[in-house]
């Protein structure tokens, strides 16, 4: 028997007796790690210090239900003197000499980091092939995607390697891979937790979350990241909660929407039809819900685009071989320096992204199209807090289809885009989003559904998923053993 296959509560219980301790988790965690490495799940491994921390921790009082637990980062979220690479050559030899903001949290909650998490390149795509460390695979069928750009955490906490790991959500790279591996993952408000020290990619969409196996953990790990932060303007002022208060309440009277959209020919019948099932079960337990049209869902992917790419051209400009990262040797001049680090140490997609993103920012353009997407983008916030008004969610499948194979061609520039179809909108109104287990299809490859509250109602979002949690009773750990 795992200790890492039991639930939180049986490994704090026995943390706090001394029947294990820390150092036990995180060899078990590495020995997991290794017998699946061809998973490809993380980047750089921790493993030197992660023992160090784990030793001293014996002697220290376990004080939180949180403590001795290993967990594992997504790689474009700093960590001091452990490698940071975004997953690009550009970065692969980067050390960073301070914590972001979510990691002092972690390491106040005495959480051991367990290694940096394989990913996109700099979280641009959705399937984590754009790697320059090559894709994580689904430990559900290791032929298949385990989605993007969060592939690498989403991959290590559906193979039960650690029971929590950080994602990066900017246009549903939580919540799709969440999708596509059969775990639990949260997109939360914007500002909800500090981006301080996250690798920009799109700095109006980015947001920093939770990917667990079940709703409870979640809720768990995003108590211990939130808070205002006075290094991150956008960072919200919001009173403490715990998020998981509302577990286990009953939803009786709660009003539920389905767009229109959602439900349409773009999502695979079978997704369809789980997710009817699925809304059978929040009727039978006195939830109402609507089918309803939400203007503006369809233009989506077309602002992500303009607004991702613009801000992403920006943000990468940072990389010019001068001050940290790659730099190419022996250049004829300035220019040729920036020019062949740049042409060297990005990859195809996101030097493709930065080329388009300078277009869209530059003369004229930046009023034609990025300021026009902003306005729109407060168009369809404005739609989203409408249906709030009268609703208290909003559901729908997560992706348009299960988790696709590694080897299907990557040639389709609009492909990733699509894959994200029904994810982006919540980061375009900056919203709070859930991706939940809800079956498997026919290959038996998982299922996910999205809930999607109105902003900062976390806790309410984890109400409704913990039921449908239980409700399903879902066998979720694609190597068998007990949960």
């Amino acid at each position: 028997m795992r200790y890492l296959n039991k639930s939180i509560e049986e490994i704090h219980k026995l943390l706090k007796n001394k029947e294990i301790k820390p150092i036990t988790l995180v060899e078990e965690a590495f020995e997991q790690i290794e017998n699946s490495k061809e998973l490809n799940a993380y980047i750089t491994l921790n493993k030197e210090e992660a023992i160090k921390k784990a030793k001293e921790l014996e002697d220290k009082e376990v004080d939180n239900i949180l403590f001795g637990l290993p967990i594992a980062i997504k790689d474009n979220i700093v960590t001091k003197g452990l490698r940071t690479t975004c997953a690009s050559h550009m970065l692969d030899n980067f050390m960073p000499i301070y914590d972001a903001t979510v990691i002092e949290k972690i390491n106040a909650k005495n959480m051991i980091i367990i290694g940096k998490t394989n990913m996109d390149e700099f979280a641009m795509g959705s399937s984590s092939r754009t790697s320059y460390f090559g894709a994580p695979k689904n430990p559900w069928n290791r032929e298949k995607i385990s989605g993007g750009s969060s592939g690498g955490s989403a991959t290590t906490i559906a193979n039960r390697d650690v029971l929590f790991a950080l994602g990066t959500d900017t246009g549903g790279s939580i919540r799709q891979p969440a999708s596509y591996t059969g775990i639990v993952g949260m997109k939360p408000t914007y500002g909800r937790v500090s981006r301080f020290g996250l690798v920009a990619f799109a700095s109006s969409l980015d947001q920093i979350g939770p990917m667990t196996r079940n709703v409870y953990e979640n809720a768990l790990l995003l108590n211990a990241i939130v808070g205002k932060d006075e290094k991150d303007l956008t960072s919200a002022k919001k009173e403490e909660e715990d998020f998981t208060r509302l577990i286990g309440k009953d939803i009786t009277g709660m009003k539920i929407a389905v767009p229109n959209y959602f439900m349409s020919d773009i999502v695979n019948e079978e997704i369809k039809e789980k997710i009817k099932d699925t809304i059978k079960v929040l009727e039978e337990a006195g939830a109402t819900v609507n089918y309803i049209d939400v203007k503006y869902l369809e233009n989506a992917v077309t602002l992500y685009q303009i607004i991702a790419m613009g801000e992403a051209s920006s943000n990468l400009a940072r990389f010019d071989g001068i001050r940290y990262g790659f730099s190419k040797e022996n250049p004829k001049n300035i220019e040729d320096l920036y020019l062949e680090t740049r042409a060297l140490g990005f990859g195809e997609e996101v030097k493709r992204r930065i080329m388009v993103g300078s277009y869209l920012l530059s003369g004229e353009n930046s009023k034609t199209y990025y300021n026009k997407a902003l306005s729109i983008r407060d168009d369809m916030k404005k739609e989203f807090e409408n249906v709030f008004k009268e609703y208290d969610f909003i559901i729908g499948p997560t992706t348009t289809t299960t988790a696709y194979n590694l080897s299907d061609p990557m040639d389709d520039p609009l492909k990733s885009f699509m894959d994200d179809v029904l994810v982006i909108p919540v980061n375009m109104a900056g919203l709070p989003g859930l991706n939940l287990p809800i079956g498997f299809d026919k290959n038996h490859m998982p299922i996910g559904m999205q809930i999607i509250g109105a902003a900062f109602e976390e806790a309410k979002i984890y109400q409704l998923a913990s039921l449908l949690e239980q409700k399903l009773d879902l066998e979720l750990n694609p190597n068998g053993g007990e949960e």
